[in-house]
């Protein structure tokens, strides 16, 4: 994985069952369910993943890769982003979410 690099993208998914067929189907992609309210995908080029809390009709969720998240998230902080979740841990590692200037809801994560 590539530091700072955009890793990940996750959608809202009301139905997790009925996104699923619909890209199995129509793309051929594969999943693997963490959980009731989270499905990832994958053969896909870029992976990603649909969970029920996220907020539908709000875009995807760009998610970026870090070798080190405190000082990403200080980083962030310091060059004028706002925190909107802070740290926290999910099966697979941490992440936190953040505001940039404009607004824009990003994720960084990392595997330690």
């Amino acid at each position: 994985m590539q530091h700072h690099a955009i890793n990940y993208v996750e959608f809202a998914g009301k139905d997790l069952e009925k996104i699923k067929q619909f890209y199995i189907e129509v793309f051929g992609w594969t999943f693997t369910d963490y959980g009731p309210s989270y499905a990832a995908f994958g053969n896909s080029y870029l992976e990603g993943g649909f969970s029920t809390e996220a907020m539908p009709g709000k875009g995807p969720l760009v998610i970026l890769y870090s070798n080190n998240l405190a000082a990403t998230k200080d980083s962030i902080l310091a060059h004028g982003g706002q925190l909107a979740k802070d740290i926290y841990s999910f099966p697979g590692g941490r992440r936190f979410h953040f505001m940039d200037p404009s607004g824009n809801e990003l994720a960084v994560w990392s595997d330690y």
